[in-house]
């Protein structure tokens, strides 16, 4: 047995919401919408990694999502200038990563973040 795909759900009373936020923004694609549920995501593959941690690093609470861009810079105007709650950052962190953490509609806490190289 492999797995194949793991998809991160988060209850929310309405999805239209979220594509503001998901597809508007962080350029994820509508791969399905029956309505009640709506889920985004990429042509391209990605990485699946789940993680499991005590605390978000530097101080911070343990984020509900991570999502590595190519661009941080891009991501932060694009969420500040579109009214996104920013929560910290963006900082380079001492583990090799830039990022900042922001709200999403739903009140999720979102790590954004990119590798430093």
């Amino acid at each position: 047995m492999k797995v194949l795909r793991i998809v991160a759900n988060i209850a929310a009373p309405y999805t239209t919401p979220a594509r503001r936020f998901y597809q508007d923004i962080l350029g994820l694609d509508v791969v399905m919408d029956h309505g009640w549920i709506t889920t985004f995501g990429a042509a391209r593959p990605m990485n699946v990694q789940v993680s499991v941690a005590s605390q978000g690093g530097s101080g911070t609470p343990v984020p509900d999502l991570s999502i590595e861009v190519d661009d941080l810079d891009a991501a932060f105007a694009a969420m500040s200038a579109a009214g996104f709650p920013i929560e910290y950052g963006p900082v380079d962190e001492p583990w090799g990563v830039r990022r900042f953490y922001v709200r999403d509609p739903l009140g999720r806490l979102v790590n954004i973040l990119v590798h430093k190289n």
